[in-house]
């Protein structure tokens, strides 16, 4: 069906009732509390079903820097530390190899929504170039072994282990760190980057561990059962099958079109629908590509993507996306302000106006595209665009055009329950062979709680308590009675949620530069001062707040499911002239080399 879009009409009040109208009938007293982790309530679907564990002895032995976390941003540290000269270097993955979340999302059609030449880190370092303009998942966990092959990061690291403690020895000024493998060695740095998204979560559903037939999350995707591969071999094994897949968010937007072809019929169970825009991906023309991979293009890419989507004021679009269309569109609207008049509230009037058309478009193709007249308006998000994380895709809402695709559209209430035969929803009982939890990880947890372990610093102060009041750091990176401790997050910080990747390069440049001059420096420690955390804090609360999580918005992880966050949440936001702002203040910082603000000791 064409795709051709026409210029919509805002009524922007009547759009706002629409917006409050669907937020309600979505809200709920439990809350995140609704959510059960895989790995606590159902051991049998959260094991790794993708290599086996080796055994091996503990490891008892001491480390320049540990790394808690193989993901990218244990990958991109340990390469700028070995550019530093910094060799000894271990990471601690609970996975079977490094990738992070991209080791657990094998789904079929995974692949990263934001670009490949922003979002894969290192590839001028690595020499590669991206096959399609949005990767798949084998194309970036291979690129995850490739820098760990290339800056020799296999040697010492500890796959299919968790950490239990790390705790800081202040006799020998060391981190003493156990992990479930019986592992007990020491470290004079400590990295964390355990990433939001590697504690699956299911939803809370009554009768979920009474289903007779086979379930799993999208994170253990169960190949033997479904037949194909994550490279994309057929799913021959769900010819015969009736599958059912509960949740609408951008895991489900990927793999539904692989399930609406392997599937004899595929029921999509939805709550609340994705907002999905056009995703255009194409393979990468390697004579173009040589044309811009010149020194420092990588750089270069990241740094336009950001000013465009920090309001279109990059002079060019060098990735042409969703996301920079939006800010462009945003630029677009306050430029057509008079200068009289471009107050703050002015302003943020001009950026909903872009919003809404931006959406109103969104909605416009789902009805467009989709044949069933019904499904089309049920797929329609009702909500601004980064109230949830937007998605981008060519085949999600072509899928329901395929004869054994059914939506059950269940008026943002949710399944209600899960039977011996199937899925129940909306009163009625449907019988499926599989069920697939496209139910996403569990984000808005505490720190500590997500990550599995506590973190103990001097005087045996624990980071729940420290950061019981709310977040505090040192450029997102450090804190105080925690030294040689460093962060790898985008929390304020530059707060960039469109492309994390740029986050960790840029905290990693940090974390080597830091860590060089404390070598140099033959210096023990290296910490905040308690001055210049405290400035940095009341920095980051005097900007706006959270950018995301309003709870006007429709319920999901980024405003807790509707029920906001306390007031500590203030703290939980990036540097209050935004992600641009934060790198050159950081670049600066580094390039210094005095290191403001960081006694070492």
């Amino acid at each position: 069906m064409s795709e051709t879009a026409t210029t919509p009409v805002i009524d922007r009040d009547a759009l706002r009732r629409k917006y409050a109208e669907e937020r309600d009938k979505r809200l709920r007293a439990d809350g995140s509390a609704q959510y059960r982790r895989l790995e606590s309530e159902f051991a049998d679907l959260a094991v790794d079903p993708y290599t086996p564990v080796a055994e091996r002895a503990p490891v008892t032995d001491h480390v320049t820097f540990a790394f808690v976390g193989g993901g990218f941003a244990g990958l991109v540290v340990g390469a700028r530390l070995k550019d530093a000269g910094i060799d000894d270097y271990r990471i601690i993955e609970k996975g079977g190899d490094f990738g992070g979340t991209w080791y657990w999302n094998r789904y079929p059609g995974a692949q990263c929504d934001t670009a490949s030449m922003i979002y894969m880190p290192l590839l001028e370092e690595t020499g590669h170039m991206p096959s399609e303009k949005y990767a798949h998942a084998p194309e970036i966990r291979e690129h995850c072994a490739r820098i760990g092959r290339q800056y020799g990061l296999y040697d010492k690291a500890l796959f299919h282990t968790q950490v239990t403690d790390v705790r800081w020895d202040e006799a020998k000024a060391v981190w003493a760190i156990e992990t479930d493998r019986g592992d007990r060695f020491t470290a004079k740095y400590v990295g964390l980057g355990t990433g939001p998204l590697h504690v699956a979560k299911l939803p809370g559903l009554p009768g979920i561990e009474t289903f007779r037939g086979k379930a799993f999350h999208t994170s253990r995707w169960d190949y033997a059962y479904t037949g194909g591969s994550p490279e994309g071999a057929p799913m021959d094994g769900l010819a015969d099958k009736r599958v059912a897949i509960i949740g609408t968010g951008a895991t489900s937007v990927q793999a539904v079109p692989h399930l609406a072809r392997a599937a004899k019929e595929l029921l999509v169970f939805q709550r609340t629908p994705s907002s999905v825009d056009e995703r255009n991906n194409a393979p990468i023309d390697p004579d173009w590509f040589a044309t811009v991979a010149g020194p420092g293009w990588q750089k270069a890419w990241l740094e336009n993507f950001c000013g465009n989507l920090a309001g279109g004021f990059a002079a060019e679009d060098w990735v042409q996306d969703g996301w920079t269309d939006l800010g462009k569109r945003i630029r677009k609207e306050i430029l057509a302000l008079p200068m009289d008049q471009r107050t703050p509230e002015n302003i943020l009037a001009a950026y909903e106006d872009a919003d809404h058309a931006k959406m109103e478009e969104i909605r416009q193709r789902a009805e467009r595209v989709v044949a069933d007249p019904e499904a089309g308006q049920k797929l329609k998000a009702w909500y601004r665009q980064l109230c949830k994380r937007p998605c981008f895709h060519d085949e999600y809402l072509q899928a329901f055009n395929e004869p054994g695709v059914r939506l059950i559209d269940t008026d943002g209430q949710g399944v209600e329950r899960i039977s011996e035969n199937g899925v129940v929803a909306n009163g009625v009982e449907y019988p499926v062979d599989c069920i697939v939890y496209a139910s996403g990880f569990e984000v808005g947890s505490e720190y500590t709680s997500r990550a599995g372990f506590e973190v103990t610093g001097k005087g045996g102060i624990t980071l729940s308590d420290y950061w019981e009041k709310g977040m505090r750091t040192l450029h997102g990176i450090h804190i105080r009675h925690f030294p040689n401790l460093f962060m790898v997050q985008p929390t304020q910080a530059a707060n960039l949620i469109a492309n994390v990747p740029h986050n960790i390069v840029d905290h990693a440049d940090t974390i080597a530069a830091v860590v060089r001059a404390a070598e140099d420096r033959g210096a023990a420690t290296v910490e905040p001062t308690a001055e210049a955390e405290q400035a940095w804090v009341d920095l980051i609360a005097s900007g706006a707040g959270r950018t995301i999580g309003s709870t006007e918005c429709t319920p999901g992880y980024y405003n807790n499911e509707g029920q906001g966050y306390a007031d500590a949440s203030r703290f939980a936001a990036g540097h209050p002239a935004g992600a641009m702002a934060y790198f050159m203040h950081i670049d600066a910082w580094r390039r210094s080399g005095a290191f403001e603000g960081l006694a070492f000791g």
